[in-house]
């Protein structure tokens, strides 16, 4: 048999210098033979969902951590049997070899190791490797493994009044199968392991007992009085790029209600067009545009605030960011160049965008370097609000729902579609003025389409 060799893969940078990600779930197990790029996890991190592909080709030997697991850029996450090509006696990579990760012709690049973020490491129990039994030999070609190699196994996910409890029950939390979130160990777990007869029922009655004297401790998804939620991921992104925002840009506010039925007239001829009969058309589509458009005559709502360099950066491209509600929280990935789409390509581009960010696909470069956003809160019923600015970005548009209201009409008053417009903008960088000029160019272009003619 061919030498081989252990390769282990560690976290790499997916992006803008994260630092941690966590591995949400792994499409291989040990023992499966993998190919070059192929995907083996998914793994999340401050902002999107990213699919992890492999560096190697050859065999899984070891899964280092678990899904749910938040892990540092540069930590170990994977083993692999691969071929030593070099023709070398096999061997496991050494200590100082994987100190300094070397780049892979994978499709992500490694990151280099971070140091400690500070924050206190959870134990870990180690097992060693069974040993060998006298007169026992390894296979030809077999990876060799020093006696000191261990394999590690993180102890149960659980919160200390649940490991409390279990220590009073005299109960092994890894004898326990968890049903919380990612796996958790919670009370309920606890206490029906105890009803399971696997300790003595003097403790049944003790379980009973802690659990009526502290019923908000239940973990998510168990019922009860609370339910607490880790915040990681994208939520915890979010929050602090928010808070961010709101206490470093000094936020200004306006709105404009408009009547937007020619808008919405052109909409529904749009849709029966042969050009867009295989496309999603939408009054956001529309929007944008006009955005796009107000943008020429009003560059000063696409720039941004260099705070390090102190220089006001002026944008002569559009990345248009649209704000996404996903199921990991809110995430604004931007079209890229969008001032250079036509409607057919825009609407192709907020389709596919709109799509990806639900399914926690977008990836980490779709997130970045967005110039102005747009947040739809038309589509929740919502009239108005002040949404907070995407950070970097010196303007972002809320959309309000299209409503038939009893509006002024050519001197009379008629049942008219009417949506209202909330633009809120950095004040460092835009004047009321130019904030005021915007938001009538982009009213008066979804009052009046034809108006566009007048301002291109």
């Amino acid at each position: 048999m061919s030498a081989t060799m252990i390769k282990e893969f560690r976290l790499p940078d997916l992006g803008e210098g994260l630092t941690e990600s966590e591995i949400v779930s792994w499409k291989v197990g040990v023992g499966d033979t993998v190919s070059l790029n192929q995907v083996i996890a998914e793994v999340e991190t401050a902002k999107a969902v990213v699919e992890l592909p492999s560096p190697f080709a050859g065999v899984i030997t070891a899964l280092h951590e678990q899904p749910g697991t938040v892990v540092e850029v540069g930590k170990p996450i994977v083993s692999f049997e691969v071929p030593d090509d070099a023709g070398a006696s096999p061997a496991v990579a050494t200590p100082a070899e994987a100190e300094t990760p070397k780049r892979q012709p994978n499709l992500v690049g490694y990151g280099a190791v971070v140091e400690s973020s500070g924050r206190p490491a959870r134990r870990q129990r180690n097992f060693a490797a069974p040993p060998v039994e006298p007169g026992q030999t390894k296979p030809v070609g077999a990876p060799v493994v020093e006696p000191a190699e261990t394999q590690s196994f993180e102890r149960p996910r659980s919160t200390p009044p649940v490991r409390k409890l279990a220590k009073d029950l005299g109960v092994e939390l890894a004898a326990v199968p968890g049903t919380g979130v990612h796996g958790l160990i919670t009370r309920d777990d606890v206490r029906n392991f105890v009803g399971g007869g696997d300790v003595p029922v003097a403790a049944r009655h003790l379980s009973a007992v802690a659990d009526a004297a502290a019923p908000s401790d239940r973990a998510a998804g168990q019922g009860g009085r609370e339910v607490r939620t880790p915040i990681k991921g994208v939520r915890k992104f979010t929050a602090a790029a928010m808070v961010a925002s709101a206490f470093t840009a000094p936020h200004a506010t306006e709105f404009l209600t408009v009547d937007v039925t020619p808008t919405m007239d052109l909409l529904a001829k749009l849709k029966t067009s042969r050009a867009f009969a295989d496309h999603k058309l939408t009054p956001l589509t529309l929007v944008a545009k006009a955005v796009l458009v107000a943008l020429r005559r009003n560059p000063s709502l696409n720039s941004r605030w260099d705070e390090a360099n102190q220089e006001i950066v002026q944008f002569n491209y559009v990345n248009l960011g649209i704000a996404a509600a996903t199921p990991r929280g809110l995430t604004v990935p931007n079209i890229k160049d969008a001032d250079t789409l036509s409607l057919l390509e825009l609407s192709e581009a907020l389709t596919d965008l709109t799509e990806t960010a639900r399914a926690g696909k977008t990836a980490p470069a779709e997130l970045a370097d967005g110039t102005i956003s747009i947040t739809n809160i038309g589509v929740f019923g919502i009239d108005a609000g002040t949404p907070i600015l995407n950070p970097g970005e010196a303007a972002i548009l809320a959309v309000g729902a299209v409503r038939k209201m009893p509006w002024e009409f050519q001197d009379e008053v008629a049942l008219r579609q009417v949506m209202t417009l909330s633009l809120s903008f950095d004040h460092r960088l835009v004047d009321g003025e130019q904030g005021s000029r915007f938001l009538a160019d982009v009213g008066a272009i979804l009052a009046d389409p034809g108006m566009v003619l007048t301002m291109v």
